[in-house]
């Protein structure tokens, strides 16, 4: 991803914290993996990693590719499933809603005895400066 860093805000206290936050990603690889990193916010010491997960977003990719526009909402335009390549934690849907693809994944936290983070993912520019993608 280029080296690109985006935080979100930090839960207190809390052992099953709900971000629901926007983030935005400039893509300048599409065959790279997006890491993501969970951390516990430390007051006085460096923040502890909690464990991370790789998003995989070629199988995204390829089903805004097939050029599907105009389909009506709701439809399932492809399923992943998880396996030892990827760190979903159950199948994962790709979706045409609202007038664009959507996918939903719940991802397994690798490094870590145990935890889950649930995402979503959506292209949101075409092309942005240099030719980049946005998701």
């Amino acid at each position: 991803m280029g080296g690109q860093k985006s935080k979100t805000r930090v839960i207190k206290e809390n052992c099953n914290p709900v971000w629901n936050e926007e983030l935005s990603l400039a893509l300048y690889d599409p065959n790279l993996p997006i890491t993501l990193t969970v951390y516990d916010k430390d007051t006085f010491t460096a923040d502890d990693k909690m464990g991370n997960a790789n998003i995989d977003i070629k199988p995204y990719l390829d089903a805004i590719n097939m050029g599907l526009e105009g389909l009506p909402d709701g439809v399932k335009v492809d399923r992943v499933q998880p396996n030892r390549e990827n760190c979903l934690s159950d199948e994962s849907c790709i979706l045409w809603e609202n007038g664009k693809m959507t996918q939903k994944m719940l991802l397994r936290l690798q490094n870590v005895e145990c935890g889950e983070i649930e995402i979503q993912i959506e292209l949101i520019s075409a092309h942005g400066k240099r030719g980049r993608l946005y998701i």
